[in-house]
């Protein structure tokens, strides 16, 4: 039995904070004048990837090890030389005394996110809808892959800009892994995998408002846990807004919530 703990916790966070420094490393390497770089501090990463993006902040902050003001200097110095928000994505399991300083140095919750996770075994998942097929993101796709995230995240406006380049970002980021679900043969929705110490990290799960409730996603979660199985993969993690239809679609696939993160963030 796996247990929603500090063990698991440190086990899900590690990997996208590793694939978020990666994304960081692709938007260093294509468009280099944004400045896109990133640091650890006390087992925390520190990711800029442009003012607005939303890879813009903290991965891990309290799990591997118990912050020092001085460790927040650094992490707040890194964001505000760059003049973007001071961003932090905590687990509870980074403990009470975390936010207790957090709310001293003049943080506030912005934004909750469930973090899930199921036990990947066989057999594996199936898609529901026949008209509904997945393929990899292949290279010269990288124009359709934006286009598509950028329909499927369209309630989100302020993220615009950095889902611009985002097919171009993924398919050079080491290590992960596009998908496509397609609709009677038109792309529709679009997926993530990412693997790391046997965690299959399944992110940028999004599909355009006209095919929502066809079964694109499922098809996208099976054809990526699947994918992860071969890959040596146990344990696979995403993340969702709590109450949303994407934590519904997990949940209804398994996935167990773990915890809930709290994005805080300095105020200005």
């Amino acid at each position: 039995m796996i247990f929603a703990d500090l063990d698991l916790a440190r086990r899900l966070e590690r990997p996208e904070a590793i694939a978020g420094a990666r994304f960081v490393e692709a938007r260093s390497r294509l468009s280099p004048e944004v400045g896109a770089t990133w640091m650890e501090i006390a087992g925390t990463y520190a990711m800029f990837d442009g003012h607005s993006s939303p890879v813009t902040q903290t991965f891990g902050l309290g799990l591997f090890a118990e912050p020092t003001a001085e460790d927040l200097n650094q992490l707040e110095a890194f964001f505000q030389a760059r003049g973007a928000p001071v961003h932090h994505e905590v687990s509870p399991l980074a403990g009470l005394p975390l936010a207790h300083l957090l709310c001293e140095r003049g943080y506030r919750p912005i934004e909750f996110t469930s973090v899930m996770y199921k036990s990947l075994a066989p057999p594996a998942l199936e898609p529901a809808n026949p008209r509904i097929r997945t393929r990899m993101m292949v290279d010269g796709a990288a124009e359709l892959w934006s286009e598509i995230t950028a329909r499927g995240w369209s309630h989100y406006p302020e993220w615009t800009d950095s889902i611009r380049n985002s097919g171009r970002l993924v398919a050079s980021s080491a290590g992960v892994v596009g998908l496509f679900a397609e609709l009677d043969g038109e792309p529709v929705a679009t997926g993530v995998l990412w693997c790391h110490g046997g965690v299959a990290l399944l992110g940028g799960a999004c599909t355009v408002p006209e095919a929502r409730n066809q079964g694109a996603q499922r098809a996208l979660l099976a054809a990526r846990m699947n994918m992860a199985m071969t890959q040596g993969c146990d344990l696979a993690m995403m993340c969702a807004e709590p109450g949303s239809a994407s934590q519904r679609n997990a949940e209804r696939q398994g996935f167990r919530i773990a915890y809930t993160r709290t994005k805080w963030r300095l105020a200005s």
